[in-house]
């Protein structure tokens, strides 16, 4: 942790002459940023996966219709077909689920009370206050206030840009994933509030620390444009 949080330290005094007092809060943005663009392997990896499972889904779905009524003999033949090209079940999972204990930490570095950078500002606002002390020091609209009405802006221009890249792709496969041969209990619930799961950005930002906030609009404005450009 104090390693990163170094690094963080080394970066703003090199961000200092151009961004001056805010040089922490580009610290935070640009050193989310480099983690990212170092994941971007698996990222890749993961998409390939996804893409590899799609494919197969209508063979699967000729499988269910063949063996409906026997679901062993369904689940070997959904196994058999997975070992013939070469995919794993989890192909898509398993990138995307190494590189969660990143983001963690960089989450809990940056929400971490102890750490200095959250001593620092980003314009009016300093880095370890919350919106509610925007709220309480200037209202919606004062020097931190405006901050968070910025990130907010933000957040929601991203947020519609996945819903509205959700809903595309749900509507031109909108085949129910299938694990073992059967087909996922619960999905239909999920593909319901999946479009909308993005537009909760903006709650986690109200919450956390303006340091955290940085990491969490910079880590998900990251996410939208990887995704638009790998699975296009």
């Amino acid at each position: 942790m104090s390693v990163f949080a170094t690094l963080v330290e080394h970066l703003a005094d090199l961000l200092q002459p151009l961004l001056g007092a805010s040089a922490a809060a580009g610290a935070i943005v640009l050193f989310t940023a480099l983690v990212r663009l170092l994941v971007h392997p698996l990222s890749r990896a993961a998409a390939r996966g996804q893409k590899a499972r799609t494919e197969l889904q209508p063979k699967i779905a000729e499988l269910r219709k063949k063996h409906a009524k026997n679901p062993e003999k369904l689940q070997k033949a959904v196994l058999a077909l997975h070992a013939e090209e070469k995919v794993s079940p989890l192909s898509g999972c398993l990138p995307s689920m190494c590189q969660l204990p990143a983001f963690f930490l960089l989450y809990h570095l940056f929400s971490n009370t102890t750490n200095p950078l959250l001593t620092h500002q980003l314009f009016a606002a300093p880095l370890g206050n919350h919106w509610a002390d925007a709220l309480g020091d200037g209202g919606a609209f004062g020097g931190a206030g405006l901050v968070y009405v910025g990130l907010f802006t933000l957040v929601a221009c991203v947020a519609a840009f996945n819903f509205r890249r959700t809903k595309r792709m749900m509507a031109a496969n909108p085949a129910v994933p299938v694990v073992d041969g059967q087909p996922m209990t619960g999905m239909g619930a999920m593909s319901k509030v999946m479009p909308f799961m993005s537009f909760f950005t903006l709650f986690t930002v109200a919450v956390v620390p303006l340091a955290a906030a940085l990491y969490v609009v910079t880590s998900t404005t990251w996410s939208a444009v990887e995704r638009a450009a790998l699975y296009r």
